[in-house]
């Protein structure tokens, strides 16, 4: 057994030491005008003049002049020199070297390398044939249909079609420009991978990426890594973003943040989607997910929320919808609804649907609520409850409670605190007097035509009916506990937001949480670049192109005439 083991490892040797014995394939002069031998002006060299043509391996030299050194299958050509490989690769220089034994040519001098979807022209290339890289490291300029590449230094790989940059590489787009320090390039498709800081500035916005994908071809783009998109009037943020030129169509998911630099607002959310007419300025925006729209009232924030909220129109005239389960909180004001509509252009805000505001500690209800606000002054102006207006405040010092109610409510706000109110028609009042020691007086309970109130924060400082009144005040004594409360009387105080937090719902606070800590995760893990997609790496199975006839006949230029024969073997 020993035996057949020492012969089988003695055989392996063997065949390990013929393979690595085995010759390199010699260069082969095909064609030359004139063939000389000058061992005194260049020795072991042979010297190529007039249409000459050389090939090794698949690949063919043509050149004015060649030094053709056999010993060490080196080949230094001078003069209109073009390599082609097949119909992948075509280098033109005015002078290149060429090692046969380990198949590496170097080509400087006005060096134009093409392949059938683009063009390099540079000072020095180097090129594997081994692993089929080309690289330089001077300044390059490629061109293809739709782009132009310029860089510092670069490398190509042919059987991948892709161009690899990591020095400063600018791509110019009729339509935008690409900047980046890391950039891979796939000139078939037209595939750009960026990573470290890159930016895409075109007419329409400006885009920052750090881990982005840019489909030149198609026009369509994801962003991974502290990106976003600017323009003129907004900023669009998220920890992915999804961008279609064509459509100006962008899409966001988590913890997404869309800035309003000219109406002075904020949403935030984890999913939204962004459309822009670029002809008619009306716009239109989807966001959703822990959405929240933040605006700045005066030196005061209002944070709007809803299940999913859209915006549409010109800057100046956005209209903002939130629907199911809104909520919204300001430090002086509270409250909740089905739905809210609002105009910018009008300064007016509806909220729809079983309504209910809290103003300090006044609460009020109606069937509709509408909030009227000043462009001018960026200030809320007046407040309307139509049909069931009601308004609950505890009284300070004992368990009762002040009510008005009637059919319409109309508020006037001075300094965006509501200041004064007018309920009309069928007015009824609960109102608990107290004297400046702050001692009850009476339980003042009435209905008249209409009522006015004039407010102070949370309190009411006076109040006045008018026309048909009838009614009395009560010494708390008379006024029995179930005469205290007026028809449709429901305490909604547990309910009261109050605070900006308090306007989300448990399960979107849940899916915020679990969000946090998935981005958690995902910083934590080594920063990479961008794997090729599928759709990259098998770009030209999935789009097979017959061969352009301009390459075709450049093919033909190189091929050997039937009288032309090797002259050296």
């Amino acid at each position: 057994m020993k035996k057949v083991l020492f012969f089988i490892g003695l055989l392996l040797s063997v065949v390990n030491v013929a393979i690595a014995q085995k010759k390199t394939t010699p260069i082969n002069i095909e064609h030359a005008d004139h063939f000389d031998i000058n061992q005194t002006e260049i020795p072991d060299a042979a010297l190529l003049r007039g249409n000459v043509r050389v090939s090794h391996d698949g690949v063919i030299f043509t050149c004015n002049k060649a030094y053709f050194f056999q010993k060490e299958n080196y080949l230094k050509a001078f003069g209109d020199v073009q390599m082609v490989q097949g119909d992948t690769l075509f280098l033109n220089s005015k002078y290149a070297e060429y090692n046969g034994e380990i198949k590496q040519a170097y080509a400087t001098g006005n060096v134009v390398m093409r392949s059938p979807e683009s063009t390099l022209v540079t000072d020095t290339i180097n090129f594997d044939r081994n692993t089929q890289e080309a690289f330089y490291n001077s300044y390059g300029k490629i061109t293809n249909r739709e782009n132009t590449l310029k860089s510092k230094s670069g490398r190509y790989y042919a059987n991948e079609k892709k161009f690899k940059f990591l020095t400063a590489v600018t791509i110019t787009n009729p339509k935008y420009t690409i900047k980046s320090n890391h950039l891979d390039y796939y000139t078939n498709s037209g595939h750009s991978y960026l990573f470290g800081p890159s930016t895409i500035t075109s007419k329409e916005n400006y885009i920052y990426t750090e881990k982005g994908f840019y489909d030149t071809k198609k026009n369509l783009a994801y962003f991974k890594r502290k990106s976003y998109i600017k323009y003129k009037d907004r900023r669009i943020e998220g920890d992915s973003l999804y961008y279609d030129r064509n459509r100006e169509y962008a899409s966001a998911t988590n913890n997404v943040k869309i800035t309003d630099s000219i109406n002075k607002g904020l949403i935030k959310g984890h999913y939204a989607e962004i459309y822009r007419d670029l002809k008619t300025q009306k716009d239109s925006m989807m966001i959703t997910k822990r959405a929240v729209a933040i605006t700045l009232v005066e030196n005061d924030s209002m944070y709007v929320h809803g299940k999913k909220m859209i915006i549409t129109g010109k800057p100046g005239e956005r209209i903002v919808r939130a629907f199911n389960n809104v909520r919204f909180y300001k430090t002086d004001m509270s409250g909740k609804c089905d739905s809210i509509h609002s105009d910018q252009k009008t300064g007016l805000t509806k909220l729809i649907k079983n309504p209910i505001l809290w103003n300090y500690e006044n609460q009020m209800t109606g069937d509709i609520m509408h909030l009227i606000g000043n462009n001018q002054t960026e200030k809320l102006d007046s407040l309307k409850v139509l049909n069931n207006a009601f308004i609950i405040s505890k009284d300070t010092l004992s368990t009762g409670y002040n009510q008005v109610k009637g059919q319409n409510l109309y508020g006037k706000f001075v300094d965006n605190k509501l200041r004064e109110v007018d309920i009309i028609k069928n007015t009824e009042v609960i109102y608990y007097m107290r004297n400046d020691q702050q001692e009850l007086i009476g339980i003042n309970k009435s209905v008249s035509s209409k009522i006015n109130m004039i407010l102070d924060k949370n309190t009411i400082e006076t109040i006045t009916n008018f026309n048909q009144v009838d009614g009395d005040i009560y010494p708390e004594a008379e006024l029995p506990e179930n005469a205290r409360k007026l028809r449709g009387f429901i305490w909604r105080g547990d309910e009261r937001i109050k605070s900006k937090d308090d306007i989300f719902p448990p399960e979107e606070n849940e899916l915020d949480a679990k969000i946090q800590a998935e981005t958690k995760v995902e910083k934590a893990k080594e920063d990479k670049p961008l794997e090729p997609s599928k759709e990259t790496l098998e770009y030209d199975k999935n789009n097979p192109k017959p061969k352009p006839k301009a390459e075709q006949s450049e093919l033909e230029l190189v091929k050997p005439s039937a009288k032309q024969k090797p002259i050296v073997k």
